[in-house]
């Protein structure tokens, strides 16, 4: 038989450098993280703040749910970390069309948070 055959075949992680295990360790087990290290592996979401208007009444759920519906047309390309009006505009400036109610009514609530923003306002790109 040739040598070629006799080898086993090649496997991905052939390519990746042996690390040695300390002694003591057993194999596929990391040493013990510190307390320190724990408090350092936690996951901190970032939340932006949105300015909240001192008493706004809430606005008119027929409102709400055109601009839910204006959110979710992706036809208006991505709607995450910027405003809805922000949107808006870079869609017309696309000549995508967009539709202007939901201007006039951005335009006419621009203090009020709920309406500013869209749905998926707090995540970053």
């Amino acid at each position: 038989m040739s040598r070629r055959a006799m080898e086993q075949p090649r496997r991905i992680t052939d390519s990746f450098p042996r690390r040695r295990r300390g002694p003591g360790r057993p194999p596929g087990r990391l040493k013990d993280k510190s307390k320190k290290d724990k408090d350092k592996d936690k996951v901190q979401v970032k939340v932006r703040d949105c300015p909240r208007a001192p008493s706004q009444p809430p606005p008119d759920p027929a409102l709400l749910e055109m601009l839910r519906r204006f959110d979710l047309s992706w036809e208006y390309g991505p709607c995450t970390g910027i405003t809805r009006l922000q949107r808006w505009e870079r869609a017309q400036e696309l000549g995508l069309s967009p539709p202007g109610p939901v201007r006039d009514a951005l335009l006419e609530h621009r203090d009020n948070p709920d309406v500013t923003y869209s749905l998926w306002h707090e995540y970053e790109l």
